[in-house]
C-alpha cells in the first residue's frame, strides 16, 4: 500500500503546484512540500513565535489550497459571466444599429421611390396639360373657321340669290316681249331655238332657288345671332335643367333694361326665359313666354307688360324688357322695336339685392322650401343674356338686336363674361 500512498501524494502535489501557479504574487502563502511520511509541513520559519502560533492557525493548509481552488473557480465563474454580458450587451447593440441601418435604409428607398414616382406623375400631368390645351386650340380654330365658312356661305348665297332674281326678272321681261310677237314666224309649226333654251334655263334658275333657300335655312339654324359665339342649349323641358347666374353688381335696381336671344323649341302656358326673386317675393323680375306672347313681369303677376304674336317656334327672336320705378314705366322691344309699353307698372318698388337669377327655370317661393316645376322650364337655345342698371335709349336697344350685338354687354349681367353655369343637362355649344 505505501506505493500507491505515495502516488496519490504526487498527484496531490501536482494539483497543489498547478493551484499555486495561478496566485497573484501578492499571495501570503508560501509553497509547501510534501515529506514521505503523508505529511505537509509549512516553510522553515526564523522565530519560536510564529513555530509556536502555526498550530493555532484558524485553517489548515489543505483549507488554504480548496480556498484558493474555489477562489480561482469563482473567478472564471465570473470572467466567464462578465464575458457573456459583455458578448449580450455587444449583440443588442449590433442588432439594433442593424435594425437602424435596415430603417435609414427603407426611409430612403421609400424616398427615392416618392420622388421618382412624383416626378413622373408631374411629367405625365404636364404632357396632358399641354396635350389637353392643344386639343382646345384646335377645337376653337375649327369652331372659329367652321363659323366664318357658314358665314361667308350664307353671305355668297345671298349675293347669288339676288343676282339669280334679277336674272328671272330680266327672262320675265323678255318672255313678255317675245309673247307679243307674232305667231306667224318661219317654221310656226316647229319650236324656236331660243324659247327652248330659255325654258330650260328658267328649270336650272328655280331649282338653283330652291338649293339656295334650303342652304340659306339650314346656316339660320346653326349659325348663332348678332355675332355671338356661344349659346347655352336646354335639349328638353325638366325641373333639373336650368341655369345659375350670378350677377357682376348687386342686385338693388330702381330701373333696369334685360335683353336676350332666344330660340325657343316650343312655349307653353308660362315658359321661363329668366327670373329673378328673393325669399320675401320669388316673383321680382320675369321674362317668359306664353304661347306666342312674350311677358315682362315686375314685383309680382299684378304688375306684367305682354306682346302677343311675336314667339315663332324654332326661329331666333331677340327681346328686351325696361323698367323704371320713377313713374312705373315698362316697355318691351322685338327685333330692336317697340312692341309694347305702360305706365304705373310697380312704380316706386325697389328691386332688393340677395335673391337668385336663374335662366330657363323659376324656383317657386324661392328659399322657402320651394322647387322647379318641369312645365314652367324652357326648351331651346339662349345667348346674348344681358342687363344694366338703367333704361336704355332706343338707338341702344335697337344696337342690341344688330350685328355683333353680342360684343355690347351689360354692367350687372354680360353675356361671355358673367358667370353663367348650366346644371342638369344644360350645356353650351357653339
Amino acid at each position: 500500500m505505501l506505493p500507491q500512498e505515495i502516488l496519490a501524494l504526487l498527484m496531490l502535489f501536482c494539483v497543489f503546484r498547478a493551484s499555486v501557479s495561478v496566485l497573484d504574487e501578492d499571495d501570503d502563502y508560501d509553497l509547501m512540500f510534501v515529506n514521505l511520511d503523508n505529511e505537509i509541513e509549512g516553510p522553515v520559519l526564523g522565530t519560536e513565535e510564529t513555530a509556536s502560533c502555526d498550530c493555532q492557525r484558524e485553517h489548515t493548509e489543505w483549507d488554504k489550497l480548496f480556498i484558493m481552488l474555489e477562489n480561482s473557480q469563482m473567478k472564471e465563474n465570473m470572467m466567464l459571466q462578465a464575458m457573456d454580458e459583455i458578448l449580450k450587451v455587444d449583440l443588442q447593440t449590433l442588432k439594433a444599429e442593424l435594425s437602424q441601418l435596415t430603417t435609414n435604409l427603407a426611409d430612403t428607398f421609400t424616398t427615392a421611390v416618392e420622388k421618382i414616382t412624383s416626378h413622373v406623375m408631374s411629367q405625365v400631368e404636364q404632357a396632358l396639360v399641354r396635350s389637353s390645351d392643344q386639343a382646345e386650340e384646335a377645337k376653337r380654330l375649327h369652331e372659329s373657321e367652321q363659323g366664318k365658312v357658314l358665314e361667308y356661305v350664307l353671305l355668297l348665297s345671298q349675293n347669288v340669290s339676288s343676282r339669280l332674281s334679277r336674272l328671272e326678272s330680266t327672262w320675265l321681261r323678255r318672255s313678255e316681249a317675245e309673247a307679243q310677237e307674232t305667231a306667224f314666224q318661219q317654221d310656226k309649226f316647229s319650236p324656236r331655238g331660243d324659247n327652248l333654251i330659255l325654258n330650260s334655263l328658267w328649270k336650272e334658275l328655280q331649282q338653283t332657288r330652291a338649293e339656295l333657300k334650303a342652304s340659306q335655312k339650314w346656316a339660320a339654324q346653326h349659325l348663332l345671332p348678332a355675332g355671338c359665339e356661344t349659346a347655352i342649349l336646354f335639349p328638353m323641358r325638366s325641373k333639373k335643367i336650368f341655369g345659375s347666374v350670378h350677377p357682376t353688381a348687386g342686385m338693388t335696381l330702381h330701373s333696369f333694361t334685360a335683353c336676350v336671344w332666344i330660340k325657343v323649341t316650343e312655349a307653353l302656358d308660362k315658359t321661363i326665359v329668366f327670373s329673378y326673386g328673393t325669399k320675401l317675393n320669388p316673383y321680382e323680375i320675369q321674362l317668359y313666354l306664353s304661347r306666342e306672347s312674350a311677358v315682362l313681369l315686375v314685383a309680382g303677376d299684378q304688375h306684367k307688360l305682354a306682346v302677343k304674336n311675336v314667339v315663332v317656334p324654332g326661329k331666333w327672336i331677340h327681346l328686351c324688357g325696361t323698367w323704371s320705378s320713377e313713374n312705373g314705366s315698362a316697355s318691351l322691344w322685338v327685333k330692336g322695336e317697340l312692341a309694347a309699353t305702360a305706365l304705373d307698372i310697380a312704380d316706386a318698388h325697389t328691386i332688393p339685392d340677395g335673391g337668385i337669377l336663374q335662366i330657363g327655370q323659376e324656383k317657386n317661393g324661392c328659399c322657402i322650401g320651394g322647387g322647379f316645376d318641369e312645365a314652367l322650364a324652357f326648351s331651346g337655345k339662349l345667348t346674348g343674356f344681358n342687363m344694366w342698371d338703367r333704361v336704355l335709349s332706343a338707338e341702344e336697344i335697337a344696337a342690341q338686336s344688330g350685328e355683333d350685338a353680342c360684343s355690347i354687354r351689360g354692367n350687372i349681367i354680360g353675356w361671355g363674361v358673367t358667370e353663367v353655369l348650366p346644371y342638369g343637362g344644360a350645356q353650351y355649344v357653339s
